[in-house]
């Protein structure tokens, strides 16, 4: 029997940097605006039919976003966010951690020619506050890894 090509061998895990929340307000509009868009050309293709506004909405983040998954557990000092970002790689990928939430952008550099879309974007509210100054973030094999420290008094706004 001929084997059919070597094993690809999975990348190394990759260190992220946290990206101000302030910097990244631009393109989090930029998608925002988009999704705000499509949710108004699907309500003109119902005959400005009112009533179905988030059915609107969530079509239209579903034509324009890749999904993600979240998992997140918590221990008494800290919390454990993974978020599924199959299909980007790490330089694609930005994260910011604020005291009570997570954002995840990505955005293909290369537009592929596939049926999937090329963006994806996820807030995660946190079940309470973390020092994001000691966020250790990492990008394995399509999925961002957060080790978020809890913040004293660790209750969320």
């Amino acid at each position: 029997m001929r084997a059919t090509g070597a094993a690809k061998a999975p990348k190394p895990a990759v260190r992220l940097h946290s990206t101000r929340a302030s910097e990244i307000d631009c393109e989090i509009q930029r998608i925002e605006n988009q999704i705000a868009r499509r949710a108004y050309q699907l309500f003109q293709a119902r005959a400005c039919e009112h009533g179905l506004d988030w059915e609107d909405w969530f079509r239209a983040e579903s034509e324009l976003l890749r999904p993600t998954s979240v998992a997140i557990s918590e221990s008494k000092a800290r919390i454990s966010v993974r978020v599924n970002v199959v299909g980007f790689e790490a330089a694609e990928v930005k994260v910011s951690v604020e005291p009570t939430r997570v954002t995840v952008l990505g955005a293909k550099q290369k537009a592929a020619r596939c049926d999937h879309p090329d963006q994806t974007f996820r807030v995660i509210e946190l079940p309470a506050r973390v020092n994001p100054e000691a966020a250790a973030i990492v990008f394995e094999s399509g999925v961002v890894k957060l080790e978020l420290f809890k913040a004293n008094g660790s209750t969320p706004n």
